[in-house]
């Protein structure tokens, strides 16, 4: 357990929001390591039986593919099977915003904020190969490494894009299902990056959350009639979480929240703040606290498109 220091404004700010003494507590602690199994590479039961040898493995409740892995070593991305493309290193948090897009076979989707590529993988393995995933980022670096990670994992049904998430809905096409896991201030992953501490101000969340209510239309108006559009980010502000669900449900009468049912403890949405009350519908969003499930901090919604005809 490391003490970590929490600049006034950020204690004053999260106080408000959950019991802090607990919240700063977990976050000086370790974060367990944990992998989700490709099976476009290998079945489930053949790739733990591999890694059983150097590594003790325990279920993900809320992902049939996913493990915690415990081992006197730590570097779990150095293995072989990691070089096939047989795990992908993945918190375990950030497996569940493909879970609740739920992508089938056949379908077109689109991951609008894609690389790395751990939450695109996971797709294109949902997906069995089959269909189209368009997998975009607007940073070429960060195009390096998804391309990469795609390759790695056996995936063949993915095109990778380069253009600015906004844009997407103005070029008509439609999808199936749209993930925008949106760039955000990242304040649920300061028990692997306590550098988000010292970068964190008010003010970032302000102009963070303008880009995300940009690309949370974008993606909407990119679905298909009855198509699915999960928002997510590894943020806890509610500027950056219910504050643009609310923003994306006030400025469209046919996106619809949807409840996700998942086994995990959660807990409640945060209905308004600072000064600001958001539609009764976000309490359906999925809002994780690290102290939770002993994870990063995570935030996910799901709103189906039910235009009518």
């Amino acid at each position: 357990m490391t003490d970590l220091e929490f600049k006034p404004k950020f204690v004053e700010r999260y106080s408000k929001l959950t019991d802090f003494d607990v919240f700063s507590r977990i976050c000086g602690e370790y974060l367990r390591r944990s992998v989700r199994i490709n099976t476009l590479k290998r079945p489930i039961a053949e790739v733990k039986k591999r890694l059983e040898k150097n590594w003790k493995l325990t279920p993900i409740p809320w992902c049939n593919e996913g493990f915690w892995v415990e081992s006197e070593r730590r570097d779990i991305g150095n293995t072989l099977e990691h070089a096939l493309g047989y795990i992908y290193v993945q918190e375990a948090a950030s497996m569940i915003p493909p879970l609740v897009l739920a992508p089938k076979p056949g379908e077109t989707i689109l991951d609008m904020c894609a690389a790395p590529g751990s939450k695109a993988t996971q797709i294109a393995q949902y997906m069995k190969n089959q269909g189209t995933l368009v997998a975009n980022d607007y940073t070429g670096l960060r195009l390096r490494a998804l391309g990469i990670n795609i390759q790695r994992c056996g995936i063949n049904n993915a095109l990778i894009t380069r253009m600015f998430g906004h844009q997407f809905a103005k070029t008509g096409i439609k999808f199936d299902r749209v993930l925008v896991d949106a760039p955000c201030s990242g304040t649920g992953t300061i028990r692997k990056s306590w550098k988000t501490l010292r970068i964190w101000n008010p003010g970032m969340m302000r102009r963070l959350a303008a880009t995300q209510k940009k690309l949370v239309l974008s993606g909407f108006d990119s679905l298909r009639q009855g198509g699915t559009l999960v928002y997510s980010t590894c943020s806890l502000e509610p500027e950056e979480d219910e504050g643009v669900v609310d923003h994306l449900l006030r400025e469209r009468e046919d996106a619809k929240i949807r409840g996700i049912e998942l086994d995990l403890k959660r807990s409640p949405a945060i209905m308004g703040f600072d000064g600001k009350d958001y539609v009764d519908e976000v309490k359906h969003c999925l809002r994780l606290w690290p102290q939770d499930n002993d994870t990063e901090g995570f935030f996910v919604a799901k709103i189906k498109n039910q235009t009518t005809p």
